[in-house]
């Protein structure tokens, strides 16, 4: 399985109900091609969304999402890379996420030297690193932050010297826990 990431815009800001609704009624097509649906970002404006989803390839991911009617033109494969002694509980503090793009392919490691030499700038604006998404290019990244406020990050990302293309506030939206067998 890997790791599978869609991301979408939208004219008018849509709900997070909506996104779980849609979600969960493309269950059938997600099972039809083994997509497991991870979590998504919501822009805390409505208008941005980050999906992740776990597939077998790319090509059952873009089949699944398709036929459930989703907008496939910016899906790409990618990694999961979490900071350092990350509790998975604190994922779902996450609440800004950074966006990076790069006209040459970059590691992960060299933004994470970049991330670690301004440690002090996060840490000034209470800002704490929790995981980057990086696709398999190498080309593009998301990077999940807790932070007061995107403001903060924005200094510290500024302040420290890192990348960035896009910084926005988001809310997290996650499926239902499985209801127990009886």
């Amino acid at each position: 399985m890997i790791d599978v990431f869609l991301e979408r815009r939208f004219a008018r800001p849509i709900e997070s109900e909506l996104v779980l609704s849609l979600t969960l009624a493309a269950q059938g097509c997600f099972d039809r091609h083994r997509v497991a649906w991870q979590g998504s970002l919501l822009a805390r404006d409505g208008r941005r969304l980050l999906c992740h989803f776990r597939a077998p390839d790319l090509e059952s991911a873009r089949l699944g999402l398709r036929r459930a009617g989703a907008d496939i033109t910016t899906l790409w494969g990618g990694t999961l890379h979490d900071a350092p002694d990350l509790d998975p509980a604190a994922l779902t503090a996450a609440n800004v996420v950074v966006e990076r793009r790069f006209a040459a392919p970059i590691s992960v490691s060299a933004v994470q030297a970049l991330e670690d030499a301004g440690a002090a700038c996060l840490q000034h604006h209470r800002v704490r690193f929790l995981r980057t998404l990086c696709a398999t290019d190498h080309r593009r990244m998301h990077c999940l932050y807790r932070a007061p406020d995107a403001e903060s990050v924005r200094l510290a990302q500024h302040q420290a010297g890192m990348p960035v293309t896009r910084i926005w506030a988001c809310r997290r939206i996650v499926p239902p826990a499985p209801t127990p067998a009886p």
